[in-house]
């Protein structure tokens, strides 16, 4: 799990709720337990990852690389023009399955938007019961709360509700069918537990896959469940848990876990295996307490889909200290490999290595290609010590997905470089002081003359070499789709959306979105002939198609989601914020701000994992800025400065012009 060091800055975070997956509609029931992993028929983007293995690469060849320069803005459509509340959603990976986009914000919102003109059909926002459970909860206990996706199947849409729920809900008009709390099922999975959902559920074969978020905090036991897509009750018989139960192997002492899973699985519809990534153990850099590989964190699991049982399990990193998950989401390619065809489990880790296994056996195939920069030494105690450890908590592959295009034989790896400055733990006390929040971590600001940028890594799927590698001005956050044309689509941190040619790795397109920022990979399909590629940035959904315009138009601004000091640039996606500093009992600004804030937005206000604030004053009156520290909203959870000190970080911060 990715460390979202916690935030107690002004500009907003955004959190976000993704949708991601789909199968079968009610008419198609009957056959959904034979659906093959592509419908050659398909003109949708039915899943997280379009197919079954996660691939993210679609059939489609109406844009070609001789006419996407033609590319423009088909429609573009700003949720907050529904609702001026609604939350971020610059996470989402939307779905689109018979003619309908569904898309989903933090806070558990989803949108159901017609896919030919954005224009909206329904949308849904959980029970109140949901959000009173949020209000008494100490919700600053965790970082972010971003639910990547929704599946869409069997006619209805499945959301996890990021207080551990599953919620059902018609397709056609998104009524509520039905909602279980998952503490009933696995024991213990609650918000006061410092459990929440940030994962994609995904739908394979009538049931519906759950991961679990949480992992950096002490107790907590990763796991994956499986629910019946009909009914909602249990599929398996028991959760598959990633680490040992309480007590047994090396989980022992009261901060002791992790194996958190909060990227969606894949699956081989030839085998019914499943995969998935499994997060960090805690406490973060403190392995003292955990000696030894601390199995099955870090590594990329393989399980019986049915039954929930383990047939193999990798290790990305030993003896972690970094907080080097493997989450994200691995893909299941038919690839030439030593120039015979063969099935392979790839997938890149915050470790900043890519791997490929035999995805039957988990054989090793290629083990551990660089993609990033990597040099990283144990952290100190000392922060006067400290190094720079590449890659740093953000790692050199987050959430953001690969592609993998079958006539170059290519996957495309999205990287970051970027390091941190690490400091450990001193001993057990110092764990306990902060209460097992983040324990063992603090991550100081990074120089301001470190050069952070990102990757694009081809691998050449036959021999594990780079193709080529380009280097991008930002870390590479959202991941790439690819197309049947040899195409590769990806957005940047600045808000810009491209199109590469996979095989040369020349960028032939880009355009601005009118976003702050693209933090997920575009959605890609063919509705009526014609061809559209989707991004969400902010609030804001845009469509891009053949002989489209060339104009944008800006993202609204609710919440601070659409404002460039306000976006949550170099957000990771699940940790990535320090954690809660002790509180200041003094109402010098500036002393508050380094204490409070700075691990997020810069010794200097110039942004690290949260945004530049440097000049946040002529975007947002004192007033605004103070509402932002007391209530909070998207990514950053309120109250976390509080009386006269929010006031006098508020006035100091407002004339930062």
């Amino acid at each position: 799990m990715r460390r979202y060091l916690k935030v107690i800055g002004i500009a907003l975070l955004a959190l976000v709720l993704v949708v991601g997956c789909q199968s079968k509609t009610d008419k198609n029931k009957n056959n959904a337990n034979n659906q093959a992993a592509k419908n050659n028929n398909e003109t949708g983007f039915p899943n997280w990852g379009y197919d079954y293995q996660q691939t993210r690469h679609v059939p489609y060849d109406k844009i070609t690389k001789d006419n996407v320069k033609k590319l423009g803005i088909v429609w573009q459509k700003d949720l907050a023009d529904w609702d001026p509340n609604v939350p971020n959603a610059s996470e989402d990976f939307p779905v689109v399955k018979d003619g309908v986009i569904y898309v989903t914000t933090s806070y558990n919102r989803v949108f159901a938007m017609d896919a030919s003109t954005g224009k909206k059909i329904w949308s849904w926002k959980p029970p109140k019961e949901v959000q009173d459970h949020f209000d008494s909860a100490k919700m600053e206990a965790f970082s972010i709360i971003a639910s990547r996706g929704v599946a869409v199947a069997e006619g209805n849409v499945f959301v996890l509700i990021a207080d551990n729920r599953l919620a059902k809900l018609d397709a056609k008009n998104g009524k509520l069918v039905k909602m279980i709390n998952l503490w009933d099922t696995i024991k213990g999975a609650t918000l006061e537990n410092r459990y929440y959902e940030t994962n994609a559920p995904m739908y394979y074969k009538g049931n519906i896959y759950v991961g679990s978020s949480g992992g950096d905090s002490g107790g907590f036991r990763g796991f994956v469940m499986a629910f019946k897509a009909s009914d909602l009750t249990p599929a398996w018989e028991k959760p598959f848990y990633t680490v040992p139960e309480k007590g047994k192997g090396w989980m022992k002492g009261k901060y002791t876990g992790g194996g958190a899973v909060w990227c969606p699985m894949s699956f081989d519809p030839d085998t019914d295996m499943m995969y998935f990534g499994v997060g960090n153990p805690a406490p973060d850099y403190f392995k003292k307490v955990r000696p030894g590989t601390n199995p099955h964190t870090d590594s990329v699991v393989a399980l019986d889909s049915k039954t929930g049982k383990l047939i193999w399990a990798k290790s990305e990193v030993d003896e972690d200290e970094w907080d080097y998950d493997a989450g994200s989401t691995p893909m299941v390619v038919n690839a030439k490999v030593g120039n015979k065809k063969r099935k392979a489990v790839v997938h890149g880790g915050k470790n900043g290595k890519w791997y490929a296994w035999d995805a039957k056996t988990g054989d090793t195939i290629y083990d551990g290609v660089p993609f990033v920069k990597i040099k990283h030494t144990s952290p100190p105690t000392d922060k006067n010590k400290a190094v720079l450890q590449w890659p740093g908590t953000e790692g050199g592959q987050n959430y953001a997905p690969e592609t993998y295009d079958p006539k170059s034989n290519y996957v495309l790896i999205p990287g970051i470089n970027k390091p941190s400055l690490s400091v450990g733990a001193k001993d057990i006390s110092d764990i306990e002081e902060r209460d097992g929040l983040f324990p063992g971590t603090e991550i100081l600001p990074t120089p301001k003359d470190v050069e952070i940028s990102g990757t694009i890594t081809a691998i050449d799927m036959n021999t594990g070499k780079k193709a080529y590698q380009n280097k991008t001005k930002q870390p590479m956050r959202g991941g790439f789709t690819s197309t049947a044309t040899g195409l590769a689509f990806y957005g940047e941190l600045d808000g810009t959306v491209n199109a590469l040619d996979i095989k040369s790795g020349k960028v032939l397109w880009n355009m601005n979105s009118g976003g702050a920022q693209i933090m997920m990979a575009p959605s890609i399909y063919v509705q009526d002939g014609k061809q559209y590629v989707v991004y969400v940035s902010g609030t804001k959904v845009i469509a891009y198609g053949l002989g489209g315009n060339k104009t944008v138009t800006p993202a609204k601004d609710p919440q601070g989601s659409g404002k460039e000091t306000e976006a949550n640039h170099g957000s990771s996606g699940n940790k990535e914020k320090d954690k809660k500093q002790p509180a200041n009992n003094s109402v010098n600004a500036e002393a508050i701000y380094k204490k409070s804030c700075a691990s997020c937005h810069g010794g200097n206000l110039e942004g690290s994992v949260g945004p530049d604030i440097s000049h946040v004053g002529r975007t947002m009156s004192e007033e605004d800025i103070l509402n932002q520290i007391i209530n909070g909203s998207g990514r950053m959870p309120g109250n976390l400065v509080k009386g006269d000190q929010a006031k006098a970080l508020a006035k100091w911060l407002s004339q930062k012009k």
